[in-house]
């Protein structure tokens, strides 16, 4: 920040502009007597007003902030004459020759700043590198040779100057308020920012600290901050739209200098192509990425920091401060949020229900709707809709713990191993198709406050070499930035048995497994793993899973609880027509996915008659169901 003494570049203006009246009367102008008249009447009408106040003091502040000489000062002081008076374009206008009114040219600008155009260094004042231009304050628009175009004080800072701090339109729906909390790495950015770097990278992973530990460091050094999230500018720009993500990280820059902020980007990967202008801009800038720094992004090296995720103790503390003391349940403390996410949520529920304390219920939905979009849709599937052996069910509550803990073990030290390895989870889930493979993926996901991103392995591998790995990171690398699990269908296509190298085919398969075991094992979120076949899985492959679970074709005991689960959730069946559930599991060898099917379409076709479900709409559906398969009619 510029501690030279600047004046006042408004007054001063107006006090130079009789002097540039008397230099174009000596040479025979005729419009002195009306260009002092005009000037008169500005003068005293902003003489003493509180909009000039504002104006010049928002005015000093600015140049202070961006290192702005005197001269330079009354530049913008001078092109800010028509946004302060109905009468100040019709002067500008007159000195700049014109014969009605005009935004100033650069050389009037620069005559009545006390700089004629003819100086050797003052057009360079309103060079396209020089700060007044750089940072957005003016904008010289048009092709004309530089002495000869209008200078124009963008709306955006002119609304500032004039006391409105209302951010722009193109920017408003990014801006977060801040959410400051004091996790390790707050103190390497403190550093970089008391030694004036430019850039401050911080790697932030899903549910990770990074805006609220740059926050913290704001908080620290008695500096405001400007939150704002990219990740939400692909919602707000259309096809249609002219701006760009490098026109939004402009406007942010914008916004954070006028309000003398550091800029806080969140989801800073997207603006790559920008990290020249965040470096050369005078606002402070902490960009929040969900990637490692890029050192093809620039030559120099920005102080790079790590984010922590917060363990359920830090959550539980963060969640109590934006409810008011109200403690939410595990089943909430444990989803894996940052520290934004659980200030937008706990503000969510609390709406919702104005005068009472969200319950944990309020507070999950609230959490499902800070997905993708907004729409707050979860499968709605729980652990009471999973038909399974005991030890089957037990397995799918260990692993939705595990889930839950795994912030909370990885902060107790190396546990996971050296060597890079991640933090994540991973499980197996085998059986015959519709036995609850996929179901059992949605509790996982749903039981974890978490969206469940679906791939289908057969449709990924490739087979042209090194495509199937291309791939498989594209899959991983999209899953990283999402707070999800990653549920991998058909995984028999790619996990089978290596074999010896018989062929190239060979040695290239057991490279797409080897990749796959690798890219697993440095992931650090939930995996789940579905395979019809059991005995098909590479022996590799199981030592770096930490559940497997079987998931057996249902008994016939299991067949009746899984026909009355279907059937509880009709609001009535056919009294006259009374399902024998018995009867169904004893003849119908058949999984639970089907006998969904055939629940739903014996729905459909009781409805499109006008009656209720009974027995004759089963035994008909049953037998439709059968004969997808390939199978006969038991009959019944």
């Amino acid at each position: 920040m510029s501690t030279i003494d600047l004046g006042t570049p408004l007054r001063d203006v107006l006090g130079r502009i009789d002097e540039a009246v008397a230099r174009r009367e000596a040479v025979g102008w005729d419009h002195g007597g009306t260009a002092r008249t005009v000037c008169d009447v500005v003068r005293a009408d902003l003489a003493g007003s509180p909009l000039a106040h504002v104006a010049e003091t928002r005015l000093l502040r600015l140049a202070h902030r961006v290192g702005l000489d005197p001269v330079s000062a009354r530049v913008l002081a001078a092109a800010l004459l028509p946004e302060l008076h109905p009468l100040g374009l019709h002067l500008t206008g007159l000195l700049a020759g014109d014969g009605e009114p005009a935004r100033p040219t650069t050389s009037t600008a620069l005559e009545i700043a006390g700089a004629p155009a003819t100086e050797p260094t003052a057009l360079g004042r309103l060079s396209a590198s020089a700060p007044l231009r750089a940072t957005g304050l003016l904008t010289p628009p048009g092709d004309h040779p530089l002495p000869a175009r209008r200078v124009v004080v963008p709306e955006r800072v002119a609304d500032h100057l004039r006391g409105d701090d209302t951010p722009a339109r193109l920017v408003l729906d990014l801006l977060e308020e801040p959410v400051a909390v004091a996790v390790d790495g707050v103190g390497d950015v403190i550093s970089a920012l008391e030694r004036d770097d430019p850039l401050v990278w911080v790697e932030s992973g899903p549910g990770a600290t990074g805006a609220a530990l740059a926050a913290a460091a704001c908080t620290a050094l008695g500096l405001g901050c400007l939150v704002a999230d990219l990740g939400h500018a692909d919602v707000h720009l259309r096809p249609g739209d002219v701006a760009g993500t490098g026109d939004v990280v402009d406007a942010l820059l914008l916004e954070a200098l006028l309000a003398g902020q550091v800029l806080v980007l969140v989801g800073a990967e997207a603006a790559a192509a920008s990290v020249p202008a965040l470096l050369a801009s005078p606002v402070p800038v902490v960009a929040v990425g969900a990637r490692r720094w890029d050192a093809r992004w620039a030559t120099w090296l920005p102080t790079t920091v790590v984010a922590p995720v917060m363990t359920t103790p830090e959550r539980t503390v963060l969640w109590r401060r934006h409810l008011d003391g109200a403690t939410p349940g595990p089943t909430v403390t444990t989803l894996r949020l940052a520290p934004q996410d659980v200030a937008r949520a706990a503000a969510r529920a609390r709406a919702d229900a104005p005068g009472a304390d969200p319950d944990d219920a309020a507070l999950g939905r609230a959490v499902r709707m800070l997905g993708r979009g907004g729409t707050g849709r979860g499968s709605g599937a729980t652990l009471d809709d999973l038909v399974l052996p005991e030890h089957a069910r037990a397995e799918i509550e260990r692993l939705v713990a595990w889930g839950r803990h795994r912030d909370d073990v990885a902060a107790l030290g190396d546990i996971h191993g050296k060597g890079g390895k991640g933090t994540g989870v991973a499980a197996l889930f085998s059986g015959s198709p519709g036995t609850g493979k996929t179901l059992a993926a949605h509790v996982v996901a749903d039981s974890l406050g978490m969206e469940l991103f679906q791939v289908d392995l057969s449709a990924i591998v490739d087979k042209y070499v090194g495509e199937t790995e291309k791939n498989l990171e594209k899959i991983f690398a999209e899953a990283e930035q999402l707070n999800c699990v990653l549920f991998v269908d058909e995984a028999d296509a790619l996990f089978g048995k290596r074999s010896s190298v018989g062929d190239s085919r060979d040695r290239y398969a057991n490279q797409e497994v080897a990749y796959l075991l690798q890219r697993m094992e440095v992931f650090d979120g939930i995996t789940v793993l579905a395979t019809n076949l059991r005995g098909n899985l590479d022996p590799a492959f199981a030592r770096r899973l930490q559940f497997m679970v079987h998931f057996p074709d249902p008994d016939e005991a299991t067949r009746v609880r899984l026909w009355q689960h279907h059937l509880a959730q009709l609001p009535t069946t056919d009294p006259d027509d009374p399902v024998d559930v018995g009867i169904l599991a004893a003849r119908l060898e058949v999984a639970g996915g089907d006998i969904r099917n055939v629940v739903l379409a014996a729905t459909h076709d009781a409805v499109a008659t006008g009656d209720e479900v009974g027995m004759r709409h089963l035994t008909v559906a049953a037998g439709r169901e059968l004969a997808k398969l390939g199978r006969r009619s038991p009959g019944f």
